[in-house]
């Protein structure tokens, strides 16, 4: 939806043409006895995306209105979302919620995370109950159209995978024929497991369940052969195993998985505020800025890009309806977006998650963040 309202300037044409003095130097009677110049405005129908449209901005004055954000999140997906020992949300995911907090009160800690399983998530959004979901949602048309939400920038580029015993002999798709599948209900993984064995003829039974839990608690106990869930997920949950060595991911990849924050739609300044924030953590990796070295690159930078992005010159934030200083908060106590991975996803984890497609654009990865000007 467009943001401009479109004026169209009409001028009429002259009613008539001055004729020659004659003679006298009087003007012929027959003609006009003046130039008629007529200026026509006409205001072009107001698009959803006006920022005087219904909703626009609703969302944030509600969220500074309360003091804080409400976060939908998964409470299951160690590496994403998850609850540690001392009851504290972590994860990926987690720490976008943190970003947007950081971006609109320069606070990281004013969030409130709301635990929401795959089928409950989209609801809680469309009836207000968040005000953004972070939950490893995948980015589908039918989604994108059918539920009354946007996705934002995409966070982590993924693609279903199948998780199985390495003493099963299972190598390869064709292997899983006549095998039981745990797979979560409401979920693209569900419907891609279905669409891919129809695809190679594969005749097998679904076991389904509502929550992560539930589904790989199944598969330790050998209540089904296989488990599938984005690729991510099972290198996640294959350290909660027993004995993680003894499993193994198949090299199959069922589908694109591309996952990020979505919001409902009529808010376009909130849609914005999730989108720059997701790109802030982009373009701060790509310029080098980082939590520990920002304060140092703003009290130094000559550089234009930079003073933007830090909130120095050209009022980037209040386009937003934000601080100027909306990206330095995020990178500040937040992180750019190799900081936010490393974190939670990198060598230093239990995951050892290779960066892959998740790498910069620099770097031969599809994160690329439109220029802050």
């Amino acid at each position: 939806m467009s943001k401009r309202v479109f004026y169209f300037l009409g001028v009429l044409l002259v009613l008539g043409v001055l004729l020659a003095a004659c003679g006298g130097g009087q003007a012929s009677s027959g003609g006009p006895e003046a130039v008629k110049t007529v200026i026509v405005t006409v205001e072009a129908p107001s698009s959803g995306g006006s920022n005087t449209a219904a909703g626009y901005g609703t969302t944030l004055k509600t969220v500074k209105d309360r003091g804080y954000l409400i976060c939908g999140v998964n409470a299951q997906l160690p590496g994403f979302g998850y609850v540690d020992d001392q009851g504290n949300y972590k994860g990926f995911d987690v720490d976008y919620c943190h970003a947007v907090a950081a971006a609109i009160f320069g606070d990281p800690s004013k969030v409130e995370f709301r635990p929401l399983t795959a089928k409950e998530r989209f609801t809680a959004l469309q009836t207000g109950e968040i005000d953004v979901l972070i939950r490893n949602t995948t980015w589908t048309l039918t989604r994108d159209t059918d539920l009354g939400t946007n996705f934002a920038a995409t966070t982590f580029y993924d693609g279903q995978g199948i998780l199985v015993r390495k003493d099963s002999g299972i190598t390869k798709l064709e292997d899983l024929n006549g095998a039981k599948i745990c797979v979560a209900t409401g979920t693209t993984t569900e419907l891609n497991l279905a669409d891919q064995m129809a695809a190679r003829g594969i005749d097998y039974t679904p076991v389904v369940f509502e929550t992560a839990d539930q589904v790989f608690g199944a598969y330790e106990e050998g209540r089904c052969d296989a488990v599938t869930t984005d690729k991510s997920g099972l290198v996640s949950r294959r350290v909660t195993l027993k004995n993680p060595d003894d499993h193994i991911i198949l090299d199959a990849t069922l589908s694109k998985e591309p996952l990020g924050p979505v919001v409902r739609q009529g808010d376009d300044q909130w849609y914005d505020i999730i989108n720059w924030v997701v790109f802030a953590t982009f373009t701060g990796e790509e310029m080098g800025i980082n939590s520990k070295n920002v304060d140092d690159v703003k009290a130094k930078t000559d550089d234009p890009n930079v003073k933007k992005l830090l909130g120095l010159e050209g009022e980037m934030g209040q386009k937003l309806g934000l601080g100027d200083d909306w990206a330095y908060n995020v990178i500040k106590y937040v992180g750019n977006y190799a900081e936010i991975y490393e974190r939670n996803l990198g060598p230093g984890t239990p995951f050892n998650l290779p960066r892959g497609l998740n790498s910069s654009w620099k770097d031969g990865g599809l994160l690329y963040a439109p220029p802050i000007r």
